[in-house]
C-alpha cells in the first residue's frame, strides 16, 4: 500500500494531465514519475543507507524528491531550512542520514548560519544538489517496488516548541489512508488546483501535496515572500484550493484578491491552530462560494477532525467530527468515556496512529499507549494531551492544551479561552495567554497580543472588554502589547519563544 501507486497509475492512464506547475513550468505525471526515477537512481549510486535527507523549499523538485526516495525503496527525512541552526543539526544527526538532496540556492540560504553558529550540516553528510525538475532525466516509466502496510515512509521532525525535536515515524499506510481520508472529504477531483504554500516538510504541507495527487490533480508550490503573491498565484492559476494557517488567514484576510481568484477558489482549509470568529467572519465574506474547512491535526496521526463546511456558520469555533479511518475518544481523567459536555483529553484510534517517535521511546511511551477499551479499533492511540468537549450534537471543541493550562489561585484556565475574548474585543488581532510562576497566585497570568489597530486607548478598551466577557479569576494581570508575534518554522504563533520573552 503506497501512494506511488495511483499516482504512477495516473502517468500511465493520463500521460497528459498535469501534476505540477513550478515557476510556470507545466509537469505531467509522467514527467514528475520520471524525474522521480532519475533522482532514485542517484540516490542508490549514492549511499545505502535508509534514510535520505530532503533540503529543498516548497517546490517541483521536493515533490519529485519524495517519490524519488520512495522509489528507492528508502525512507524520507524532510529538513526544514527554517529551524534554528542547532535544532536543525540535531535534526541531521539524529535522523541517522548521511546523504541530503538539496540544491545550490538552499545552500546559500544556510551559508550565512554556517558563518555564524558554525557547520549546520556536519562533515560527513553528503550533498546530492538537484536544481529545478527539467534538469532531471527522465528514465523510462517502472513499476514501483512493493510496501508493507507497516514499512517506514518517512520521518517529519516536529519543530521542537516542547523541547528537541521529535521525529514521527509514519508509515506507507499512513500516507495512503491520509491522503485518501483527506481527497475524500474535501472533495477533491481530477480537475482540482491547489496551491502549496506550507512547508512540505510540514505534515499538513504534505498533505496538500498528497491529497490532490491521490485524486489526480495539479500542486502548484509557492516559495512566496509576500501574502499578496498568494494571492496573484491563485488568480494567475485558476486555484481550487489553498491550505494555511492561521497567522497566514490573517495576513491573506488583509491584502486585496483578485476577482479570478476568488471566483475559482472552491474549498479554503486550517489546521495549526483554531480560526477566530473574525477570521471565520472574513474569509466567508472574502469567499462565499468557497467551502471553509476548519481542522485540527496531530502529526502523530496526521489529521484527526474536520468541520463539516455546512455548519461552519452555525458552530464556527468547533472542530468538527472524525475523520475517514479516525476513531476520536474524549476520555475522562477517571479512564472513563467523558459524557456530552464533559471535558476530557482527546485520543485519537484507528490506522492513521503513527508509529512513535524515532529512537525515543521514553517520550513514545508517553503519547503512544494502548487504545481504552471502548475503542473499535484497539491497538495503540495517541493520547494527544489536548484538552476537549463534546456537545449534545456530536460536535468538539478545544479547551487547551494540558500542559499549557493556567493554574492560578486555584482555578484551572484555558489559555484559548482568554485569547479568544481579546481577540474578540476587535481590539487585538493575535493573542497568547501564558502562566507565569507566582509565588501567591501560581500562576499569574500574562496576555502578549498584537493589536488590530483603530484605537487610541487599547489596553483600557481590552480591559473593559476582557471584564464584560471574563470571569474575575480570568482577567489578565500583566498584558504585553507587541508589533509582531514571532512564528515557529511551520508558520504558527511560536508560544515557546513568547514564553521565555516574558518568563514564563
Amino acid at each position: 500500500m503506497s501512494l506511488l501507486w495511483p499516482i504512477l497509475n495516473h502517468a500511465i492512464r493520463s500521460s497528459r494531465r498535469t501534476a505540477v506547475i513550478d515557476d510556470q513550468r507545466r509537469y505531467t505525471y509522467a514527467e514528475l514519475c520520471g524525474g522521480a526515477l532519475f533522482i532514485a537512481d542517484q540516490i542508490e549510486s549514492a549511499t545505502t543507507n535508509r534514510h535520505v535527507g530532503i533540503l529543498l523549499p516548497t517546490s517541483g523538485a521536493f515533490s519529485a524528491t519524495l517519490l524519488g526516495i520512495w522509489l528507492a525503496k528508502r525512507v524520507a527525512v524532510p529538513l526544514n531550512y527554517l529551524l534554528k541552526p542547532q535544532e536543525l543539526r540535531y535534526v541531521i544527526e539524529d535522523s541517522g542520514i548521511d546523504t541530503i538532496l538539496t540544491s545550490d540556492r538552499m545552500l546559500e540560504v544556510l551559508g550565512k548560519t554556517n558563518e555564524a553558529d558554525g557547520p549546520v550540516i556536519p562533515s560527513h553528510v553528503r550533498l546530492l544538489k538537484l536544481e529545478e525538475l527539467d534538469t532531471y532525466g527522465m528514465p523510462p516509466l517502472r513499476w514501483p517496488p512493493q510496501f508493507g502496510d507497516d514499512d517506514l515512509a518517512v520521518i517529519l521532525y516536529t519543530s521542537g516548541t516542547s523541547g528537541r525535536p521529535k521525529g514521527v515515524m509514519l508509515s506507507h499506510a499512513n500516507m495512503w489512508l491520509g491522503a485518501v481520508s483527506v481527497a475524500h472529504y474535501l472533495g477533491m477531483a481530477e480537475d482540482d488546483v491547489t496551491l502549496a504554500v506550507l512547508p512540505l516538510s510540514f505534515d499538513y504541507g504534505q498533505s496538500q501535496l498528497l491529497s490532490t495527487w491521490y485524486a489526480g490533480g495539479c500542486v502548484v508550490p509557492l516559495d512566496y515572500l509576500f501574502p499578496r503573491d498568494v494571492a496573484k498565484a491563485c488568480a494567475r492559476h485558476a486555484v481550487t484550493t489553498l491550505a494555511a494557517v492561521p497567522p497566514l488567514w490573517l495576513q491573506l484576510t488583509d491584502v486585496e484578491w483578485p476577482a479570478e481568484a476568488i471566483g475559482s477558489m472552491r474549498r479554503l482549509t486550517n489546521s495549526g491552530g483554531a480560526l477566530t470568529l473574525d477570521l471565520v467572519r472574513d474569509l466567508r465574506g472574502m469567499f462565499p462560494q468557497s467551502q471553509l474547512f476548519p481542522m485540527y491535526g496531530l502529526t502523530e496521526a496526521f489529521r484527526s477532525t474536520y468541520l463539516d463546511p455546512v455548519l461552519v456558520d452555525t458552530h464556527p469555533t468547533s472542530m468538527g467530527r472524525a475523520i475517514p479511518f479516525a476513531e476520536i475518544l474524549v476520555m475522562a481523567d477517571d479512564g472513563s468515556l467523558a459524557g456530552p459536555g464533559q471535558e476530557g483529553e482527546l485520543v485519537h484510534c484507528g490506522p492513521l496512529v503513527a508509529q512513535g517517535y524515532w529512537q525515543d521511546a521514553e517520550r513514545t511511551a508517553e503519547r503512544f499507549k494502548p487504545a481504552p477499551a471502548m475503542s473499535e479499533y484497539g491497538g495503540t492511540a495517541v493520547w494527544s494531551g489536548d484538552r476537549v468537549l463534546r456537545d449534545a450534537d456530536g460536535l468538539l471543541h478545544f479547551v487547551g492544551r494540558r500542559d499549557a493550562m493556567i493554574k492560578s489561585a486555584g482555578n484551572r484556565i484555558s489559555p484559548q479561552e482568554i485569547e479568544s475574548a481579546a481577540v474578540a474585543s476587535g481590539l487585538v488581532a493575535e493573542a497568547v495567554a501564558l502562566g507565569v510562576q507566582d509565588e501567591r497566585l501560581g500562576h499569574a497570568i500574562h496576555l502578549v497580543v498584537r493589536p488590530a489597530g483603530g484605537s487610541d486607548d487599547p489596553e483600557s478598551g481590552l480591559r473593559k472588554a476582557l471584564q464584560k466577557e471574563l470571569p474575575n479569576f480570568m482577567q489578565p494581570h500583566v498584558i504585553h502589547w507587541r508589533d509582531t508575534l514571532p512564528l515557529n518554522p511551520n508558520g504558527k504563533l511560536d508560544r515557546t519563544a513568547i514564553a521565555t520573552e516574558i518568563g514564563a
